[in-house]
């Protein structure tokens, strides 16, 4: 049998236990061990407890579970529910304003969190009932926060590109900074479709409302001020050489418990448990997904799957931008059935061989798929940000979710070609920063 016949039986097997509802990681584990058997026997075994161990066993793996109690903490106290409040106030007499404000509060609340299931939550709660309330349609209440909350794998400081970083040996910190200026980009591209739609459809939303005075838009700043100094201060110890990556996240994490403490005076264990707790959940899924991951690799390298597919890609007689279109739809259709962290930490380092080879810039390319990894968050059969809007507002059906979505699917595809036409976008800031990467 052929290692691309093994490959292609992988696959299926694959999608096939994960269609049953399987969760990611014992999905990945248990095809990985099957073939493993298969093909090479019982005593392959003991590769297993072993090759698990030493996927997990890395210091810097240590940032995530800090990064995700930093999101945490913020999304559990009134910090989110502050951060919307300041942008609605300073943004309500702006055409689309109150829709323009929720797509502002998931790019800042991206930045806090890292996480875009995390930012659509803790947005959505507050803003979709605000919107259906002033009126806006409810496609495009919906829409808007589920697109913003994608943001949040791609703005720094973020899980996934920790991911990426890890998975390809690449630097995080570079990888940080090449997300900052494509994710205003595409917080920009959603607020211009809002704003275009709030006109087209002569939307007046704010003819009713009582205007802020300056004083009201002033006294909730000192309450978020100090989360987003935080953000300030790791990316600041991160690229001024102060500290690693895992130091950074680990003080940012204690600074933020510190603040919601000290500004919202969350002191019961309760309050503070239910922050340790939801961290510890969504750690445990990440780890466990790279574990598993790393033993399905670990496979598809011993059967050598991987390394006859990067072979057949390479020979392609075709121009690298062609090759690259290819491997966009392969991640975006990758993307439509498998979680952002899965899909990095199982096709990057088959991949990032093959970018470097046609010439592309990895820090470049880790954008590109992580913008592919977002409309991945908003398309079906997946689609985790779908069904974090529904199960917030279960009365709004499905599909008029997805269909208010679908503008900032295209948005995403725009900043996609933008990136390819001016890479720079990505690379300029991080070479600017810290010199062009060797």
């Amino acid at each position: 049998m052929t290692p691309l016949i093994i490959g292609a039986l992988v696959a299926i097997s694959l999608f096939i236990i994960l269609s049953f509802g399987v969760p990611v990681a014992f999905a990945m584990g248990v095809v990985a061990v099957g073939f493993l058997v298969i093909f090479e026997g019982i005593g392959s075994l003991g590769i297993v407890a072993e090759g698990l161990f030493a996927s997990i066993n890395e210091f810097t793996l240590v940032s995530i579970p800090m990064f995700v109690v930093m999101g945490a903490a913020i999304a559990v106290s009134p910090a989110s529910k502050d951060l919307y409040g300041a942008l609605d106030r300073w943004l309500q007499k702006v055409p689309g304003g109150l829709i323009i404000s929720n797509i502002g509060a998931c790019s800042i609340f991206a930045a806090l969190s890292g996480s875009s299931p995390a930012t659509c939550a803790a947005i959505g709660k507050m803003g979709i009932p605000e919107m259906r309330d002033k009126g806006y349609p409810e496609g495009l209440a919906t829409g808007a926060i589920a697109a913003g909350g994608t943001l949040g794998i791609l703005i720094p400081p973020s899980i996934t590109m920790i991911v990426y970083g890890i998975s390809t040996e690449t630097s995080i910190g570079r990888l940080f900074l090449a997300g900052v200026i494509p994710g205003v980009m595409l917080t920009t591209l959603f607020m211009a479709w809002a704003l275009f739609t709030a006109k087209r459809n002569g939307y007046s939303f704010n003819s009713n409302a009582s205007p802020y005075t300056f004083k009201e838009k002033l006294e909730v700043l000192p309450r978020i001020t100090p989360f987003l100094l935080i953000i300030v201060g790791v990316l600041f110890a991160l690229y001024g050489g102060v500290a690693t990556p895992s130091e950074a996240a680990g003080v940012g994490a204690f600074l933020c418990i510190v603040l919601t403490m000290v500004i919202y005076r969350m002191y019961s264990l309760k309050k503070l448990w239910a922050i340790i707790s939801e961290s510890m959940k969504e750690s445990v899924m990440i780890l466990m997904i790279i574990g598993a991951s790393a033993l399905f690799s670990y496979t598809l390298s011993s059967l050598y799957v991987t390394q006859t597919v990067a072979q057949e890609i390479a020979s392609l007689d075709v121009n690298r931008w062609v090759l690259m279109g290819m491997i966009n739809l392969f991640l975006l259709f990758a993307g439509f059935f498998l979680p952002p962290v899965a899909v990095i930490v199982m096709t990057a380092p088959i991949l990032l061989p093959i970018i470097i080879s046609a010439g592309f810039d990895p820090y470049w390319f880790a954008i590109i798929l992580t913008i592919n990894m977002e409309i991945g968050l908003i398309t079906p059969p997946v689609g985790l940000n779908l069904y974090v809007i529904n199960g917030i507002c279960p009365d709004i059906k499905l599909t008029t979710i997805l269909k208010g979505a679908l503008p900032f699917v295209c948005c995403m595809i725009i900043g996609i070609l933008l990136l390819c036409l001016f890479p720079q976008i990505a690379l300029w800031l991080p070479n600017l920063v810290l010199g062009k990467a060797v």
